[in-house]
């Protein structure tokens, strides 16, 4: 299902324990977007309900983000279960999707930052990639784009990922989608349904697989997508999983 309205798609059914498994996006979909990627809030209490509806799920759940591993884990500090970060290239508690990271990691991240100090953009660095951000800059976003897909070109390894305000460099053939391919491997998730939530054109190939292996995507927020279902915003969400407060 398509659309620009966040009311378009119908809300989704509550969440099924005996039979599906769970995935979730970190940034636009439990927590707040904040203006720089650091200064996002973390609602109190989430990482220790996320660790109660694994247990619920009897372990059929993950966290699949973008961003790096150590940082992920660091906000979710208390939930010790599944973690996927920078779009499947790492995981904690599994193998992670892609088997090698691409050479080269150091020379992108400083071209990614030197760009951004000359630009006067925001750099996120990542494990396997990095970030520039221009949501303080909008009239910048072409300019990053051409920047980005440019080093990609002469990077090896190395994929654009579109995101909210920012352009990312990530390792080629990590994808949210594969993540989930492979999270559905391990036996806690065996013959359940995957739901899927996400936010943004990042979550967008993971919102379809879902609903192409019978389950679904819930989109978060408004937006063009391929999800069955939509809640309007990261509150929404956390009702949805029985988080009140």
């Amino acid at each position: 299902m398509t659309s620009d309205s966040p009311f378009s798609a119908s809300a989704p059914p509550a969440p099924d324990f005996a039979r599906a498994s769970l995935f979730l996006d970190f940034d636009g979909t439990l927590v707040g977007i904040a203006p720089r990627p650091d200064a996002v809030v973390v609602p109190p209490g989430l990482a220790a309900h996320l660790r109660r509806l694994s247990e619920i799920f009897d372990g059929a759940l993950a966290i699949v983000s973008g961003r790096s591993l150590p940082e992920l884990a660091r906000f979710l500090d208390g939930f010790d279960g599944l973690l996927v970060g920078s779009h499947g290239a790492e995981a904690r508690g599994m193998a992670p999707p892609l088997a090698r990271p691409p050479a080269g990691i150091v020379a992108v991240q400083a071209a990614l930052s030197g760009f951004a100090a000359r630009e006067g953009l925001l750099y996120e660095p990542k494990t396997l990639g990095g970030a520039v951000h221009f949501r303080d800059r909008p009239a910048a976003g072409a300019a990053v784009a051409a920047f980005v897909e440019a080093l990609a070109a002469a990077s090896p390894g190395f994929a654009v990922q579109p995101a909210k305000m920012a352009f990312e460099l990530k390792p080629e053939g990590a994808s949210k989608d594969r993540a989930l391919a492979a999270l559905t491997a391990l036996p806690a998730f065996a013959g359940r349904a995957p739901v899927f939530l996400g936010d943004d054109a990042t979550d967008e190939p993971a919102l379809a697989w879902a609903g192409a292996q019978g389950g679904f995507g819930i989109k978060v927020g408004p937006g063009d997508s391929a999800a069955r279902y939509r809640l309007p915003d990261p509150q929404a969400v956390l009702h949805w999983l029985g988080m009140e407060g």
